[in-house]
């Protein structure tokens, strides 16, 4: 049995965020290392290679869902777009198999103004993986985001646990950027130069791959994933989090 989750969930407002060029966007947490995974999709992703490895995905490369499970995807213009297929109400998924353990994941991604063929809203998330199933995760609809855990098969009761969430309008058809930290049990999950924060035994497990799922149809581009090192930083930065959290809370 896990113990008990450490929560800390946090907004903080990066004012120079969307100045900063897409390589240099701003991190909290952490300072990048060296370049892991870096694709334009200036081509079609070449599907992954070696040998498929528990929950999603294999060692390198590119696995992602096809009818009738319900997903296609295809690249243009340096843009990997996800939709569900109308008879399957079922995310498309794809993922992006190697192994990992602490990384800054970062890339731009879009939820398509599309008819919603019975779903009740729009999604998009980004999620990291090892070899039992998701293991933490940042999930977007049109009313803000939000950081979580996931645990079905790694004995704790809920798949999806927050950790904390954003309430504030992300627009269809814009990018919006993501940075995703992870460093041994903690994660900051930035949208939009927004953060929040959390911790977890699960977060520190050693991963295999991330997936983007798409609901009802959704792009992603202009993805870069580096190894993580430690920020000295962050200890200043995670008490001013944790003010600006406290003084917004209302009595």
């Amino acid at each position: 049995m896990m113990k008990p989750f450490a929560v800390l969930a946090l907004t903080f407002v990066l004012s120079s965020f969307t100045a900063q060029a897409l390589d240099d966007q701003p991190t909290l947490m952490t300072t990048r290392g060296s370049l892991l995974v870096d694709q334009d999709f200036s081509q079609p992703p070449k599907p992954f290679d070696g040998i498929s490895t528990g929950f999603a995905s294999g060692f390198s490369g590119w696995r992602w869902n096809a009818v009738p499970r319900g997903g296609k995807w295809a690249v243009e213009d340096g843009v990997f777009t996800g939709r569900e297929t109308p008879e399957v109400k079922h995310p498309a998924t794809a993922s992006y198999g190697f192994l990992y353990k602490n990384v800054i994941i970062q890339c731009e991604v879009r939820m398509n103004n599309v008819p919603l063929d019975g779903r009740k809203t729009r999604s998009l998330s980004v999620r990291t993986v090892d070899a039992k199933d998701y293991v933490c995760s940042i999930h977007m609809n049109e009313t803000g985001f939000r950081i979580s855990k996931d645990d079905n098969d790694h004995g704790g009761p809920d798949k999806s646990v927050p950790l904390g969430a954003v309430k504030t309008p992300l627009k269809l058809d814009e990018w919006h950027t993501v940075v995703f930290e992870i460093l041994g049990d903690e994660m900051v999950g930035t949208v939009d130069g927004q953060s929040l924060t959390g911790s977890h035994p699960l977060i520190g497990t050693d991963k295999h791959s991330l997936m983007f799922v798409m609901g009802v149809e959704g792009s992603v581009k202009n993805l870069k994933v580096w190894e993580a090192q430690p920020n000295p930083a962050w200890v200043q930065n995670k008490a001013k989090l944790t003010a600006a959290a406290s003084s917004a809370v209302k009595p």
